[in-house]
């Protein structure tokens, strides 16, 4: 077995790529996710026709798929293994919660390293008494969160994407005028569902929320959290 028979095999058939994605560890939505990402397209379909020799080298190069199926077609399986296999769905949801995790972390270490009072994952007070959730928020010297930010990272795609819209816009219909509202996406998981992170970047461009930043970009979120501090008093002009 190697890269060559390997792509004669799928050439063609969509069905293919996906074993070889589950032999891997790539779930459905996680392989269509990885397809968009490297050929520009989800469909496995597409991929088994135009990329077969591409996807094929690129699985061995990311995730040793040669050396896998070499060790996997000469194991026996118990029901055990059985069993955790089928338990895989909820592996591919605690991965991408660590995704937003990891986003969260820096997001937190540039409030920390501000001397930023702040707090994480919970809800603020906005107009009206309305409530909304939040994942990092600055405090004022009363506790009272007065800038907040979602911090969205996805490598899923489907409702959880579209819960993360949900949650930017009932911040940005919850502040009030003298809050702040940001939100921060990572993931590639967004490539497949660039109609939501439009959405997410109409808020600001309508002036709903005050910005929208992205793990590469977090140098220009530090630098509007210390405009945002100095105009709040929380930071030394």
């Amino acid at each position: 077995m190697d890269l060559e028979s390997l792509a004669a095999w799928i050439s063609g058939r969509g069905d293919a790529v996906r074993v070889l994605g589950l032999a891997v560890g790539l779930g459905q939505e996680r392989l269509r996710t990885w397809g968009k990402h490297h050929f520009d397209t989800p469909a496995l379909n597409r991929l088994a026709k135009e990329h077969p020799a591409e996807v094929v080298a690129l699985l061995d190069a990311e995730h040793n798929l040669v050396q896998v199926l070499t060790a996997q077609r000469g194991r026996q399986y118990a029901y055990g293994d059985v069993l955790v296999a089928r338990a895989g769905t909820r592996g591919t949801a605690a991965r991408a919660g660590a995704a937003g995790r990891s986003l969260e972390d820096q997001l937190e270490a540039i409030a920390s390293d501000l001397g930023l009072k702040y707090s994480t994952r919970g809800r603020f007070s906005g107009i009206g008494g309305r409530t909304a959730p939040y994942d990092l928020a600055i405090l004022d010297e009363h506790d009272r969160p007065v800038i907040v930010v979602a911090a969205k990272g996805f490598d899923s795609t489907g409702s959880k994407l579209g819960d993360a819209v949900r949650e930017v816009e009932d911040m940005a219909h919850t502040r009030l005028p003298t809050q702040y509202v940001y939100a921060a996406v990572d993931g590639i998981g967004w490539k497949l569902r660039q109609s939501s992170l439009r959405e997410i970047h109409a808020l600001w461009v309508d002036q709903k929320i005050d910005g929208v930043y992205f793990s590469s970009t977090l140098d220009d979120f530090r630098g509007e959290l210390v405009k945002a501090g100095k105009r709040l008093g929380l930071i030394e002009a």
